[in-house]
């Protein structure tokens, strides 16, 4: 991560700004691919003084200022995560993987799978083609021609 911040004192503490630069890694959300890639965050927080006037009544979620140090990860780690997509994807046209056997759509665009309604499974063996038919009729008669 590299932190281009600048802290600034300003009357009720103290304004961090600036931007992060990170790596993030994953999976593609579709095809389940490595990635990596560069992401740069804006940050702009202001850290409150303890004793600032502006905390009174406040929600206790304001950021402080402790000592004389600030606490940037949760800063950090929200601005990131926030920035990021729900399912992140390797390609905008990925196309995932098959729902039957899991394999790489994006490998093999023409991958299909013969898919046969259980209510006509009982028909399975009527969908020959008349050739498989006719032949299969031949070779039957030829069997009882021949006992």
């Amino acid at each position: 991560m590299d932190l281009d911040l600048r802290f600034e004192s300003v009357h009720e503490g103290i304004l961090v700004s600036g931007t992060a630069s990170v790596e993030v890694t994953g999976e593609c959300g579709r095809c389940l691919e490595p990635l990596r890639f560069e992401r740069d965050v804006d940050i702009q927080e202001l850290f409150f003084y303890s004793d600032s006037e502006s905390l009174l009544g406040e929600d206790e979620e304001q950021y402080r200022v402790e000592g004389d140090a600030v606490a940037l990860e949760p800063v950090l780690r929200d601005a990131v995560v926030t920035s990021l997509p729900f399912q992140p994807v390797c390609r905008e046209d990925c196309k995932g993987l098959c729902s039957e056997c899991g394999a790489r759509l994006n490998d093999d665009p023409d991958h299909h799978h013969e898919v046969l309604d259980p209510r006509w499974s009982a028909l399975a063996g009527l969908t020959g083609t008349a050739a498989e038919s006719d032949a299969a009729t031949k070779s039957e008669s030829d069997e009882r021609e021949e006992s």
